[in-house]
């Protein structure tokens, strides 16, 4: 089972993901925890640039995160899948929509393509989103990277392209509000994903 956690800045997806990780291994589950961009040592210098490099032009950030992902599905993600493991991961295709299509304005059927060809069509079975006004979200955050600082209505366009997407999939997607204590937040998620 291939399960995404995906969100604004600061809505806790990270944290909500090691917690059930460990749900997981303690009821004697394999799974692998993995995240975008920055999955192994490829994965690493890929965010480097993207998170605290020099400003890019959106085409760059797309194939920077494209490249990542390529590799990231490839060398874990499908291994995984493969060997029976879940595979909980922080970002993934959906980011790259939101983000790139959406919020930069970059061609959205082309970052569909490219999503597709990177991952050779591999989608989640399962995406949650952490819903959270943004404003919220980022003044969580306390160490701030190249995308935490872009202005507030790049992160209120984000928010909303995430909202979208989960109308247009109701099936795979399931929206958590994020605004409530952590631990309500991981209680839902885990009812919502445990077998």
């Amino acid at each position: 089972m291939f399960v995404t956690f995906e969100g604004p800045e600061g809505a806790g997806k990270s944290t909500v993901l090691a917690e059930v990780a460990r749900r997981f291994r303690e009821a004697g589950q394999e799974v692998v925890t993995t995240r975008e961009p920055g999955a192994g040592e490829f994965g690493a210098r890929i965010r480097e640039i993207l998170l605290h490099g020099d400003d890019m032009t959106p085409r760059a950030e797309l194939f920077l995160f494209l490249a990542d992902r390529a590799q990231h599905v490839a060398s874990v993600i499908r291994p995984a899948l493969e060997s029976g493991s879940w595979v909980l991961c922080d970002r993934y295709i959906d980011s790259t929509f939101v983000y790139q299509a959406v919020t930069r304005g970059l061609d959205a059927d082309f970052v569909n393509r490219a999503n597709a060809f990177a991952t050779e069509a591999l989608v989640p079975d399962q995406t949650f989103l952490f819903d959270l006004d943004p404003v919220v979200g980022l003044a969580r955050v306390t160490k701030k990277d190249r995308l935490d600082g872009q202005p507030i209505n790049f992160h209120r366009s984000v928010r909303q392209g995430f909202l979208q997407l989960a109308q247009q999939g109701a099936d795979r997607w399931k929206i958590v509000d994020a605004s409530q204590p952590l631990a309500d937040v991981v209680e839902e998620v885990w009812a919502r994903i445990r077998p």
